[in-house]
């Protein structure tokens, strides 16, 4: 009895020694170069049926026995892996795939007669659109977690051997921590954590981002509130239900887009069920090898025709500059309202080196969201900013974060940090830190001050002679309730100082309402001042160049104005400007009536303008984010902006010589064409309605440079025209690739076509021609517009544009030059 116990026993240990060297492997897939996990990579045994796709993080397991003791691992735009395991244990298997050259092989259709078999399908994709675009739902929300991660990658022997990166190489022999065994080494720059609750509702179709928390390490960048408000998900968003996708600035054409058939082609490779929903899988590619378009695959579901995931990775030859790989990965999940919302997306930004030994950048985001969820419409007031930063975003604990994360750091996310850490504490590195800093914003930051700008610390023209000048601000470490500025210039040809201070109090940062108080005493030229209606922003290299050499009808100003600024909801703003200023030319030959209705009252040179001016914008979707004590418009996605403005000039006690009334009204937009490229215009109208001395009235911006103005009217001369009043229309029309990457020879230069015209109508009248004393400019005739066309090219050596200019009217007119070529430096995507 007691030897058949015993045989019992053995027997039970024999079995449960047996199941207990089941073979069991897991463990992550990643790309060499970034690090990033490779989702739907395929992982078998060889020779077996024991297999399984990679989920979204990379993360595979297998179990099973099998004869083979080899694992291979594979994926599409990736080189196949082998790797030996060892049988009936658990083990770790990680790998890292080395990338190829993303391609396809050419879809084929082996019947005339026959329809490619993914034609049906992406029929049935366009026709179910609407139902499973998300924008159709009436309202809907969702916690939103991201990640971004900046590196530098392709670190080459020779760029480590560097004499300003040999400081810093005690770091980089610490790097294939991150890489990898087998992966290329990176050096982090900078990582990013936001947690946030976003809320959309489509009619009126507005969005908001409440951003709780951010958390920032990076080098030379502060866990300022910029940057915490850039990291969030409104700034990750991408939606293939989309005809063109908005990426780095470049609208990407969609291969579920309403033009699928005539930019995509497309194979039906397979189908598979994920999560219990049976999808058909669709790899596509451009027809076009320069189109901005993208090479992939994706999931349909059979059910609604819905997209369950995609994998698209720009393809290499389209024609983007520095820019060497776009890669989005995606996974969605079907609402009870039937469309189908992201819920973790993976983008990868690959920048290409600007030179052969110079590194490259990798710029990484990940976005998990969670708690998806149906809504009623919150009120439109709700979405009166866009962005809305918490105001202790920026204060948290690690314990928050591992409460409140999607998904825990990575081994290699936690190595990144660490490094950056020590980055920042390598003394080269805080050099070269602040100083792109200071490149960047202009100024030099000293503790609360900000010393600058320094682009203006010297110059030299015909008035002043040699010119310096300093001056500063206050920045958020000093006040976020006050701003102070002040500047002191010299010119030691005319002997004369001038300066200028300023005050500007932040009434209410949620609403943006300022009040500011600036006094100058300084020089400046006619014909160059913006009308508040035209947009300069543009116009650095144009209006730094006309500060040098000989002044265009130089004067001297005394100037003291009062600004009131509010954002009164989201799409209406205001601002109200008084201000008063002595004006002294510069220059021989301007007098005028100091009674413009009285030619027989005396003539004087100088005078005093008073002036109140009320300007009211409506920009529908126009999105700001605040960077500290200023705010940075990011323009308008569909809806033009209008602005409206009213002046009125006071004479007497107030200090003014002149009664006069002024109106503008200005609409401008950017408008995407699809394939056609994108469009961009701006009318523009003003009337000035009494009789002014004509510093008063509007003097067109020409451009007798060599350098493009957008602005400006390139084939017109400096002060040629003055108006009264006037309506004006700029057009400007990129065509990106759409023509010049159609021709066999010129393709691979990857140049771009740009068109333009601008149209003028303007006139002064009778009586206000007749109250200057003398007439050294021209007045447009009502009914003949001047006008003028160009054609451009862009992406030269993918910096340079150079446009040629034809100027169609007025012709006759002295000293003009009727064809004019103009370049300017354009650092081009």
């Amino acid at each position: 009895m007691k030897s058949k116990h015993i045989f019992t026993l053995l027997l039970c240990f024999t079995t449960s020694l047996v199941f207990a060297q089941q073979t069991i492997i897991r463990g992550k897939v990643t790309d060499a170069e970034t690090g990033d996990p490779v989702p739907y990579a395929t992982v078998v045994i060889q020779g077996t049926q024991i297999g399984m796709a990679t989920d979204f993080d990379g993360n595979y397991e297998l179990k099973g026995e099998a004869e083979s003791d080899t694992v291979l691992f594979s994926y599409v735009g990736y080189e196949t892996r082998k790797k030996l395991y060892e049988k009936g244990v658990t083990q770790v298997i990680n790998v890292q795939l080395q990338p190829k050259a993303t391609s396809l092989a050419d879809f084929v259709v082996l019947s005339d007669k026959a329809e490619n078999p993914a034609f049906e399908i992406m029929r049935s994709v366009i026709d179910n659109k609407n139902k499973n675009d998300k924008r159709r739902l009436e309202a809907y929300e969702y916690e939103s977690y991201n990640k971004i991660e900046i590196d530098v990658d392709n670190i080459t022997e020779e760029f480590r051997k560097k004499k300003y990166m040999q400081k810093v190489t005690s770091v980089l022999d610490s790097i294939d921590i991150i890489a990898g065994e087998d992966g290329k080494p990176i050096l982090p720059l900078f990582i990013s954590e936001s947690l946030s609750k976003f809320y959309f509702r489509s009619n009126p179709r507005l969005q908001k981002e409440q951003i709780i928390k951010t958390k920032i390490t990076g080098i030379g960048i502060e866990d300022g509130s910029l940057i915490s408000q850039v990291i969030g998900s409104s700034f990750q968003e991408y939606n293939f239900y989309q005809n063109r996708m908005n990426i780095v600035e470049k609208e990407f054409a969609s291969p579920i887009g309403d033009g699928w058939r005539l930019i995509y082609d497309y194979d039906l490779t397979d189908s598979v069920s994920l999560e219990g929903e049976f999808c058909y899988v669709l790899d596509f590619k451009p027809k076009n090898d320069q189109e901005l378009a993208f090479i992939g695959t994706m999931w349909i579901a059979k059910a609604d025709f819905g997209l369950k995931r995609m994998d698209a990775t720009m393809q290499p030859t389209a024609n983007l500059n520095f820019i060497e790989k776009i890669k989005i990965q995606q996974e969605l999940e079907r609402m009870e309202g039937g469309a189908w919302l992201p819920v973790k997306s993976r983008i990868l930004i690959d920048v290409s080196e600007i030179t052969k030994k110079s590194a490259g950048f990798l710029a990484k985001f990940y976005s998990s969201n969670k708690n998806l969820a149906l809504t009623e419409p919150k009120p439109n007031k709700f979405f009166e900013r866009t962005i809305e930063l918490e105001e202790d975003a920026r204060i948290s604990d690690e314990q928050f974060w591992i409460e409140n994360r999607h998904d825990s750091l990575t081994t290699t996310e936690i190595s990144v940090i660490a490094m950056i850490d020590s980055l920042k504490q390598i003394p080269i590195v805080k050099t070269w830190t602040e100083l792109l800093k200071t490149f960047a914003r202009g100024y030099v930051e000293v503790g609360q001050l900000d010393l600058g700008p320094w682009p203006v610390l010297v110059s030299s023209n015909d008035v002043e002679g040699f010119r310096t000048r300093i001056g500063g601000r206050t920045n958020e470490h000093f006040s976020l309730k006050w701003q102070l500025n002040g500047y002191l210039a010299y010119g030691f040809k005319d002997k004369n100082f001038k300066y200028g201070l300023g005050a500007t109090h932040f009434i209410s940062r949620k609403k943006w309402t300022t009040i500011s108080a600036n006094y100058r005493k300084d020089i400046d030229q006619l014909g160059l001042q913006p009308d508040g209606i035209t947009d300069f922003d543009d116009a650095n290299a144009f209006v730094a160049l006309s500060q040098l050499g000989n002044l265009i009808r130089p004067f001297a100003y005394e100037t003291f104005q009062v600004d009131l600024t509010s954002q009164l909801s989201k799409p209406f703003s205001f601002s109200l400007r008084l201000k008063n200023q002595d004006f002294t030319p510069l220059y021989n030959g301007f007098s005028y009536y100091t009674e413009p209705s009285d030619i027989t009252s005396p003539t004087g040179t100088e005078f005093t303008s008073t002036e109140a001016t009320l300007k009211f914008k409506y920009a529908k979707d126009e999105t700001f984010i605040i960077n500290d004590n200023s705010r940075i418009s990011l323009g308008t996605v569909r809806w033009p902006t209008f602005i409206l403005g009213y002046t009125h000039g006071f004479k007497g006690p107030l200090g003014g010589d002149f009664d006069y009334n002024k109106l503008d009204v200005g609409i401008s937009q950017r408008l995407k064409m699809g394939f056609w490229g994108i469009s961009h215009y701006q009318i523009t109208a003003s009337k000035v309605f009494e009789d002014v001395p004509y510093p008063l009235l509007t003097a067109h911006i020409g451009n007798e440079q060599p350098v493009y103005a957008s602005f400006a009217f390139n084939t017109m001369n400096f002060y040629e025209f003055v108006s009264q009043q006037y309506v004006s229309m700029r057009y400007q029309h990129f065509f990106e690739g759409f023509i010049l990457n159609r021709i066999p020879l010129l393709k691979k230069l990857k140049w771009r076509l740009v068109a333009s015209g601008n149209v003028l109508y303007g006139d002064i009248s009778e009586s206000t021609l007749a109250a200057q004393p003398t007439v050294d400019f021209l007045s447009l005739d009502p009914n003949k517009p001047y006008s003028e066309v160009g054609v451009g090219v862009e992406n030269i050596f993918k910096f340079f544009r150079v446009d040629f200019f034809q100027r169609l009217t007025y012709l006759d007119n002295p000293d003009i030059k009727k064809r004019q070529i103009k370049v300017s430096f354009n650092l081009s995507l």
